[in-house]
């Protein structure tokens, strides 16, 4: 069933675990991602990048989307991730996203909440909400990692925005760690007390140690992002069919054994966010 941001995360936040927010980028990958929700009754976050949208692949795969949340039978997010212009944002929502990525971290504290508010008042006349950022979550092929979030920072941000969680730096990157992050628990903690509690966003959650991810749940977190796993459990998938000599050869089946890589670890990142059974 196609649902809300704020209805996803409010289910989190009640039953205090992580909705996986899975970047998909193809057919296969939302069949993986769908087929693991379905068979641990989890509700999820399906995302896409704006790239995706600017491109013509968007056209195709948002429609499809939609429709595997309408068929799902547990509760399913279509998200714009990392949504940086009102452009973006118009077409998620033409295009049936039931949340919004706002993410103005590039920009100075009071720039960042103008331009927040301004993508929360248009996405609320179609009754959508919004994830904001504060604290820009890089790559991890940047030089430097930006300043962490500052918890005064995001309390002035919650309160002078209506945005349904946040999305945080606390030593997370996007990309493929090029050594075990360490990400900030207190901190995580520290933000919540100062904010009154706002639903906390991961970002980079691809290759952060289970441990940290859960210490990290616990103190806050209501949604982790996964988008490089999914890419390298596609691609991993699709090279080991290839290297198979009595692979088939029509596409349909082809493509059966990368859509299970991205199931299986859909289904280990489901249970490490503890939203397994919550449907």
């Amino acid at each position: 069933m196609l649902v809300t941001l704020k209805q996803i995360i409010d289910m989190a936040e009640k039953g205090g675990y992580a909705i996986p927010a899975f970047n998909v980028y193809n057919t296969e990958t939302v069949m993986g991602v769908v087929k693991a929700a379905e068979e641990l009754r989890a509700p999820i976050i399906m995302q896409v990048y704006p790239r995706l949208l600017n491109e013509e692949v968007g056209y195709y795969l948002c429609p499809a989307i939609v429709a595997a949340a309408h068929k799902a039978t547990v509760p399913v997010c279509f998200h714009l991730d990392h949504g940086a212009t009102e452009l973006e944002v118009q077409k998620a929502l033409r295009w049936g996203a039931t949340g919004i990525m706002y993410d103005g971290s590039v920009h100075e504290l009071d720039e960042n909440i103008k331009n927040t508010n301004h993508i929360v008042e248009i996405c609320s006349s179609v009754d959508v909400t919004v994830e904001g950022e504060l604290g820009h979550v890089g790559s991890v092929n940047d030089d430097v990692m930006g300043d962490f979030t500052d918890p005064e920072e995001a309390k002035q941000f919650v309160e002078s925005t209506n945005v349904t969680c946040l999305a945080v730096l606390i030593g997370n990157a996007h990309g493929h760690y090029k050594k075990e992050p360490k990400l900030d628990i207190e901190r995580v903690k520290k933000i919540r007390e100062a904010t009154g509690g706002i639903p906390l966003v991961l970002h980079g959650g691809s290759g952060i140690p289970d441990e940290q991810v859960k210490e990290a749940i616990k103190a806050g977190i209501r949604k982790m992002n996964i988008g490089t796993d999914v890419c390298c459990a596609f691609a991993e998938g699709t090279k080991e069919i290839l290297a198979d000599p009595k692979r088939p050869l029509g596409i349909d089946t082809f493509m059966k054994h990368p859509i299970e890589t991205v199931k299986q670890l859909a289904l280990s990142k489901i249970k490490l966010c503890g939203a397994d059974g919550k449907a």
